[in-house]
């Protein structure tokens, strides 16, 4: 055991994953609690959780690790919520894909003698809601720490221990680095996507019909990126946006390159410009960030073909 008690705020996919992956691996005592929907809370209880309360202050109370699992736009008011509640010498830390927003929003109401260390576990499906984890979710995935300079080593230490034996590996940068970092791995992915679906959807030559019975892979891996919750992007976008637009005018010069060599017939930079970025499909591969399965492994639809 790691941790004797353990806070979740929020109990969507990351937090029910965590606790299957705590409960798991033997390492917390207690795993307490608390959403803001009453549904939420009886079916973490009856999945995951041994304890659920009515707030959020009564959740982290004598908590030894605060986990904040809800949007990044509501990190601010559920930190002034818990701060004068917490245990002294308590860790709190959060898993949004932002950071500087997080700890903008979040460490003025921290008291002295708790320790803030932000987090970003990078794993994650389609799918929302307490029904949504399970253990294995981080294995092999990344948990990126922003700790500052004044953070306590062994703080950071029982933190990364938990983390690793949940099964993700784990590293730590600055809070601007992650910002960008993430623009570029997954937001401005999800903004693309989010796009073509768009403009998928206000298509009149095709049927809404069509679309979707002819999906192939790209369109249809597009959808599902695109099905992501929608309140939690909305808040990345918001509080990450200088890395967000920053990423997205080098996308729109990339796309300007590659029209021009389209329009112009120009095959040798469009065949050089495939091979380098197909490079970074393997590059995954052998990170172990993928499978090199066809079709992303997808099992293959049984029954008669036609």
């Amino acid at each position: 055991m790691i941790y004797p008690r353990v806070a979740l705020i929020g109990l969507g996919l990351i937090a029910s994953s965590m606790a299957h992956a705590m409960r798991a691996g033997g390492l917390a005592g207690e795993i307490v609690g608390y959403a803001k929907s009453a549904e939420t809370r009886a079916i973490a209880k009856e999945l995951f959780c041994d304890r659920v309360t009515d707030s959020a202050a009564e959740a982290v109370k004598d908590a030894d690790l605060v986990v904040l699992a809800v949007p990044v736009g509501a990190m601010g008011a559920i930190a002034a919520e818990i701060g004068l509640h917490l245990k002294p010498g308590a860790t709190v830390t959060d898993v949004g894909s932002v950071k500087q927003a997080v700890v903008d929003a979040v460490a003025p109401h921290l008291p002295a003698g708790v320790h803030f260390i932000p987090g970003h576990p990078m794993a994650g499906t389609e799918y929302s809601g307490p029904r949504s984890g399970f253990a294995t979710l981080f294995q092999n995935r990344w948990w990126l720490l922003t700790p500052s300079e004044s953070t306590d080593p062994q703080a950071l230490a029982r933190l990364r221990q938990l983390i690793e034996q949940m099964g993700a590996k784990v590293d730590t940068m600055d809070v601007a680095h992650h910002d960008l970092v993430v623009a570029v791995v997954s937001h401005v992915p999800h903004a693309i996507a989010y796009t073509m679906v768009g403009v998928a959807d206000h298509m009149r030559r095709v049927s809404q019909s069509e679309v979707i019975k002819y999906s192939a892979a790209g369109f249809r891996d597009f959808t599902r990126i695109a099905a992501s919750d929608p309140t939690m992007w909305r808040d990345v976008f918001l509080t990450n946006k200088d890395a967000v637009l920053d990423i997205l005018g080098r996308f729109a010069e990339e796309l300007f390159v590659l029209q021009r060599a389209i329009r112009m017939g120009d095959g040798d930079h469009l065949h050089a410009y495939f091979t380098r970025t197909r490079a970074i499909r393997r590059g995954i591969i052998e990170a172990g960030q993928d499978t090199a399965a066809p079709d992303f492994g997808r099992a293959v639809p049984t029954g008669k073909e036609g």
